[in-house]
């Protein structure tokens, strides 16, 4: 597990060469099942037509439980999207890891702390967005002050705090997985006994940490809509 990540610098900046990969292969999966599920729309669909209205008709669902479907509706689109990157971005490394040159290429991005606090970064930012977009700047900023001005500082506080809650849950849980996973690995690499003892608890442990990746998808999306609830809804 102690293997370094490649890395290279430009312009004054350091990339990790691993995150950027898999990333981009989170997103062609993603688009790969997004092309495939809407090729040949029917109106009864099947198949993977069947599979995307039933992501879509969850999303709706985690929307509307949070705000009316008027407001909410815009944020459909972001919903899904969060929802199959996150999931797949999730799952990419329960396989296996590849590593070569003693630098790991292959693993689940959200198993980086950056990954993961960028797109909970991004969520919040989105949420004072369409703050400001649907409410006007002055009642916006007005709800920072209510229902005592003196609060103000924990406000700004809590908004850093969910920022660090939304991208550290989910680095902690899919890290977390791909560490015991490389455990069992490891036990079962010393002889033909160890493998046949680590293979039941290495695909038991997969088939949990596959539903573990779906369980933090939907939080995450859940809480990125509760946040932008918080942020449009006048009554919050």
């Amino acid at each position: 597990m102690n293997h370094e990540n490649p890395t290279v610098e430009w312009l004054g900046l350091t990339f990790n060469l691993s995150n950027v990969l898999m990333l981009f292969i989170t997103c062609l999966v993603v688009f790969l099942i997004a092309f495939v599920s809407t090729r040949r729309m029917q109106l009864k669909p099947t198949g993977m037509q069947n599979f995307m209205e039933w992501i879509m008709d969850f999303v709706k669902g985690i929307i509307k439980n949070n705000m009316d479907w008027k407001t909410g509706g815009r944020f459909h689109v972001l919903g899904i999207t969060l929802l199959m990157f996150v999931f797949v971005a999730n799952v990419l490394g329960l396989p296996f890891a590849i590593t070569w040159d003693h630098k790991l290429w292959w693993k689940s991005p959200t198993a980086d702390p950056t990954i993961t606090l960028t797109l909970a970064a991004m969520v919040v930012i989105l949420t004072h967005y369409y703050g400001i977009k649907l409410l006007g700047l002055k009642e916006y900023g007005s709800g920072y002050l209510k229902p005592m001005p003196f609060l103000f500082p924990l406000k700004i506080i809590e908004e850093f705090a969910n920022t660090l809650t939304l991208g550290l849950r989910l680095y902690g849980n899919i890290y977390a997985g791909e560490v015991l996973i490389g455990l069992i690995a490891s036990l079962g690499a010393g002889s033909i006994f160890g493998f046949a003892g680590a293979l039941v608890p290495a695909l038991a442990w997969q088939g949990f940490s596959l539903f573990i990746g779906a369980i933090q998808a939907f939080i995450f999306v859940m809480l990125s809509m509760v946040y932008m609830a918080h942020k449009v809804n006048t009554d919050h």
